[in-house]
């Protein structure tokens, strides 16, 4: 077996009893099916989904799998980086409108 880890969690007797039986009825341990459950979870509501594209192509790397959030965000800016230029940017046209003294 691989690494896991042990973690509790509350949840109300009703949905404790539905999946003590749906367990029983799969023949699988409670903990197998919570493991799923939020596996599933997690995949389905993940904020940024890779492309299906990825993985389909040939491209005659041989590290592409180890590089890929690399290369799929090569051109974005962290978003405090543009926070930073755009204030930078106002406060220039700003000066640039005030009047001079």
């Amino acid at each position: 077996m691989y690494d896991m880890q042990r973690t509790t969690i509350f949840i109300p007797e009703a949905l404790e009893a539905e999946l003590r039986q749906y367990a029983r009825r799969r023949q699988q341990p409670i903990a197998w099916v919570v493991r799923e459950a939020v596996a599933t979870y997690l995949a389905n509501n993940r904020r940024f989904k890779m492309p299906a594209s990825i993985g389909l192509f040939a491209s005659g790397e041989t590290d592409v799998s180890e590089r890929a959030e690399e290369l799929l965000f090569a051109d974005l800016t962290p978003h405090d980086d543009r926070v930073r230029t755009a204030a930078k940017h106002r406060a220039r046209k700003l000066r640039k409108r005030a009047p001079a003294r």
